[in-house]
């Protein structure tokens, strides 16, 4: 059902059973996946490209242009998944060329109000974005994280799978998969032990993974501390998402306890 007074190109594509509430914009090259509704007064442009069964609220502003003095009105896109819930007043811009060309966010993920995913971020699926958090442009955020309201996100930076942020965190440093960080900028607390557990991670594998936490962290020389890592914790799978993280990309600095 789309309302009388929405405002919707026609070169728009919408399926049949998208649901478009009062004085929405859509642009013509807007794409709107099956039983995805659309509340009042939301703004929807450029290359996006939107799956199904998504929630997006009043006011939210989706694929307008990239916020980068850089950004001259070239070709990019928005790509969202599927199920994702998009609060009021949330902002998601497209990529620009000179960061690959694309904005994506997974599914099964919720952006509340006031939220911002810039240009060119990765947003992975089951992610969970509190009020009023930006996402500097670039930004990586892993499957299942958590990030507390007012926080920032730096752009360029990478937050692990199932990593915690605590509110108010200003995130400069990459946050390893599975860890706890908060302060005004952030360091590392310890590992996010509710949320393996609610993931039902056995006892076995998280109790293995706190003790390689504590080797791989028990200086701030990061790589002397990975190259006499007992082989023994190269069996957890976790110790492994840690350890491909941090030697992913070594120009980008990696959030410790040493951080503060």
């Amino acid at each position: 059902m789309i309302h009388k007074t929405a405002d919707i190109d026609s070169n728009a594509k919408i399926s049949s059973n998208v649901k478009i509430g009062p004085y929405c914009v859509i642009g013509p090259n807007v794409e709107i996946s099956g039983d995805t509704i659309v509340h009042s007064h939301v703004n929807i442009s450029g290359n996006t490209i939107i799956g199904k069964s998504n929630k997006i609220y009043p006011f939210a502003s989706i694929g307008n242009d990239p916020q980068d003095l850089k950004y001259n009105g070239e070709e990019t896109k928005l790509i969202i998944g599927n199920k994702n819930t998009i609060r009021e007043y949330v902002t998601i811009n497209p990529g620009t060329a000179g960061g690959g060309g694309e904005t994506k966010v997974g599914d099964n993920c919720l952006f509340m109000i006031s939220s911002h995913i810039a240009h060119d971020c990765n947003v992975g699926n089951n992610v969970i974005i509190a009020n009023n958090v930006p996402l500097g442009g670039h930004a990586r955020i892993g499957d299942g994280v958590i990030i507390g309201g007012n926080s920032a996100v730096q752009q360029f930076t990478r937050i692990g799978k199932m990593a915690m942020i605590g509110g108010m965190t200003g995130v400069l440093n990459d946050v390893i998969p599975y860890g706890l960080s908060i302060g005004n900028r952030n360091f590392l607390q310890g590992l996010n032990l509710i949320g393996l557990r609610r993931k039902d991670t056995p006892n076995k594998k998280i109790l293995s993974l706190s003790e390689a936490y504590k080797e791989i962290f028990k200086t701030n020389k990061l790589t002397d501390n990975l190259n006499n890592l007992n082989g023994s914790f190269k069996d957890n799978s976790l110790v492994n998402d840690v350890i491909e993280f941090i030697n992913e990309d070594k120009k980008r600095p990696i959030c410790t306890p040493f951080s503060k």
